[in-house]
């Protein structure tokens, strides 16, 4: 299955618009299938392994979009007296509009409009975070997107998305049929899984970003995961790794 990728035309939610109904409806929409099928577990997952009780992290988040990663960092941390201070990065003027307003209890947070690939943050991040956003881009974009996570990290990358494949086509089908069907969500979940990448593409992504001894495995469901600890100065091997991250679902 040949991905499907034309810059020509963005999934709706990319295009620029003012904030609408149907532009919250669709974030909303969004946030609940993270929650729903494993991509705000396994965001908590990797914080656990990294981060510890006690300490300050600069948390960079890029691609943002509704803010839900970032809250979700937010509560864990609070939970376990971890002082996050996380500047999230979007492109869209609107969307960031709707995280803002839904993160008003959260003043850890800032959110920041700007373009991810040319954004030149004045410091860099402990942490930086890119979630369900790769298959917006073109394979070259995707390669700077990775490069610009690494130079911006003195410790930990996290880059999620979905991995193209039968199964995750026909379980966004079965989605947006029965379950979330209104316009926006259904157009741009089917375009999101026939833009993925595939389980080897995404490999040779970080790859061609030149990361090293990078962590890179599939999860529960139709989710894979790149991550990247910049404080190793060895090569690590695979399964030494392997040991210190946790187990795909």
């Amino acid at each position: 299955m040949k991905r499907r990728f034309d810059p020509h035309n963005p999934e709706l939610m990319d295009r620029p618009q003012p904030v609408t109904p149907e532009l919250r409806t669709d974030l909303e929409n969004l946030v609940a299938l993270n929650a729903r099928f494993g991509s705000h577990r396994l965001v908590r997952r990797f914080l656990g392994a990294w981060l510890q009780p006690g300490r300050c992290y600069r948390v960079l988040d890029l691609c943002t979009g509704s803010g839900d990663i970032p809250r979700l960092m937010v509560d864990w941390a609070r939970a376990r007296e971890i002082v996050l201070r996380i500047d999230a990065v979007d492109a869209n003027a609107s969307t960031l509009q709707i995280a803002a307003e839904a993160s008003a209890g959260y003043p850890e947070i800032r959110y920041i409009p700007a373009d991810v690939l040319t954004y030149e943050p004045e410091e860099s991040f402990d942490f930086v975070c890119c979630s369900l956003a790769l298959h917006h881009f073109s394979e070259a974009d995707a390669v700077r997107l990775l490069r610009r996570c690494r130079e911006h990290s003195r410790h930990y990358v996290l880059v999620s998305d979905l991995e193209r494949g039968a199964f995750t086509t026909f379980g966004v089908w079965a989605v947006t049929t029965f379950l979330h069907r209104e316009k926006m969500t259904q157009v741009d979940a089917r375009m999101s899984a026939e833009r993925a990448f595939s389980f080897r593409e995404f490999h040779l992504l970080a790859e061609a970003a030149e990361w090293p001894d990078f962590g890179h495995a599939r999860f529960f469901l139709c989710r894979q995961m790149l991550w990247l600890d910049t404080r190793k100065p060895e090569p690590v091997a695979e399964e030494e790794l392997a040991a210190t991250l946790p187990a795909p679902a």
